[in-house]
């Protein structure tokens, strides 16, 4: 590509991924708000909300693979509209039609994990975790589980709006939602707002969970009233006469989006039974664990971000028949990606002590102790930052493909094939503990980067022949 033609596809992946980055960071921040605030309440609360959320989000991955997967549809939808010229309104029954069919889909497979999260206690403690945190997480997730169906929705509009290049909206709905998250969460957790007026006895981890449900539904409720008001958008009329069930169009939302789910989920997954692992250590591993994800996964949502914005500019060229420019738009992206978690990977291993603080409350007997291993976790964390990096932005530019299947079984390798078992067998027989489970996550991640390079090298060499 032309240096020229370089520089505009920069500019027009920096212009999508941008926003869609800072949307994903304020998603992020609901759950950094309810750690910060847990936190303060005491160890044992933080620990106890970061086993629900675990459980949460690993429910949470049908629906929401299912979600993403309306994305590269909504993209390819409208390149091929771009390819007939734009001319007439057929462009836009293919977008409506998408969208409709993901919000069936998503309704499927939202009912049975509301049946699971229900019994979020029993099930943890199944899985060898402490009763009382058991206890205390399934409360939290029984509250946060309302709000599930308006995550999905937001973020399916939000996949509707990047097709369009129009993401500034999704992200300040949900800038807006984090402000709203942190009022109600401090005060439903504490009983008395954050400036002084009111005090009642406050409903602890429960009350984070209600904030959470709350938020998250008011995200969807706004997004919609925004693109109802829009002129150009409202044409479109999304989600009109949703019941119309179209069975051939609902078998591609799932032959796209069942993938990208077990995908998520194997991740999701791999975190949350690492997490179990962690918990055989004691809470102050659990928390120690909690502080590390938090900020590996904060620097985690602008590469993907970057993906998100990638699996909208290759399939929009995908649709208009630009197989080559879709080649390069993935190239940007990944190598943008790669850029951004070199520098993360400075800063976590550089600042892990002073970062870690940021979490625990000095006074707590235990702090010290979270601190000193959250830190060693965010040294492990610097070091995988570049590979977890380059696997989303290249799973995101493969999507853009509708290529969901192969990255599926590249997840399934690298993450339980090889991270989760090198994990358990440093942390056990090793005697590397908590430590231990980070290693061995690293190594999955590092594989399946380079499995994903080498499929996206592949693909969009055939694609150009």
């Amino acid at each position: 590509m032309p240096r020229s033609g370089l520089r505009a596809e920069l500019r027009a992946l920096l212009a999508l991924a941008a926003p869609l980055a800072l949307t994903n960071l304020s998603q992020f921040a609901l759950a950094l708000t309810d750690a910060l605030i847990l936190g303060r309440l005491s160890t044992q609360a933080l620990a106890a909300a970061t086993l629900g959320a675990n459980l949460y989000w690993a429910m949470l991955a049908p629906s929401f693979g299912i979600a993403l997967a309306a994305a590269p549809m909504l993209a390819q939808s409208r390149g091929a509209g771009r390819r007939g010229g734009g001319l007439g309104r057929g462009w836009m029954r293919e977008m409506r039609r998408d969208a409709r069919q993901t919000v069936w889909a998503i309704a499927a497979l939202t009912l049975p994990a509301w049946l699971v999260m229900w019994h979020a206690d029993a099930i943890l403690r199944l899985l060898g975790q402490d009763p009382a945190l058991a206890a205390l997480a399934g409360d939290y997730v029984r509250a946060m589980m309302w709000g599930m169906p308006g995550f999905c929705g937001f973020v399916l509009l939000r996949g509707f709006l990047a097709a369009m290049e129009r993401p500034n909206a999704a992200l300040w709905v949900s800038g807006s939602a984090v402000l709203l998250n942190a009022v109600l969460a401090w005060i439903l957790v504490f009983g008395g707002a954050p400036w002084g007026v009111g005090s009642w006895h406050g409903w602890g981890v429960t009350g984070a969970g209600i904030a959470s449900a709350i938020a998250n539904l008011t995200m969807l409720g706004v997004l919609l009233l925004l693109i109802r008001r829009d002129r150009q958008l409202h044409r479109f009329r999304l989600l009109g006469r949703f019941w119309r069930l179209d069975l051939a169009r609902l078998a591609e939302v799932f032959r796209v989006g069942l993938p990208i789910a077990a995908q998520m989920l194997l991740e999701i997954g791999v975190f949350a039974t690492a997490l179990i692992v962690v918990g055989w250590f004691g809470a102050i591993s659990v928390a120690a664990h909690a502080i590390a994800v938090q900020i590996a996964t904060c620097t985690f949502m602008i590469p993907m971000g970057i993906g998100q914005a990638a699996t909208s500019r290759v399939g929009l060229f995908v649709g208009a028949g630009a197989t080559a420019a879709a080649a390069w738009a993935g190239r940007v992206a990944i190598l943008l990606g790669a850029g951004f978690m070199v520098l993360m990977a400075v800063l976590l291993i550089g600042f892990s002590g002073p970062l870690t603080w940021a979490f625990l409350e000095p006074a707590d007997p235990s702090a010290a102790a979270a601190a000193e291993l959250g830190a060693a976790l965010l040294v492990i964390a610097g070091v995988f930052q570049l590979a977890d990096g380059v696997q989303v932005v290249a799973a995101g530019a493969l999507r853009g493909f509708k290529d969901t299947r192969v990255p599926m079984l590249f997840a399934a390798l690298g993450y339980w094939g090889i991270g989760l078992p090198l994990g358990v067998a440093l942390a056990l027989p090793v005697g590397l503990e908590a430590r231990g489970v980070w290693w061995g996550l690293a190594a999955g991640l590092a594989v399946v980067a380079v499995l994903m390079l080498r499929r996206w090298r592949r693909l969009t060499a055939a694609a150009r022949r």
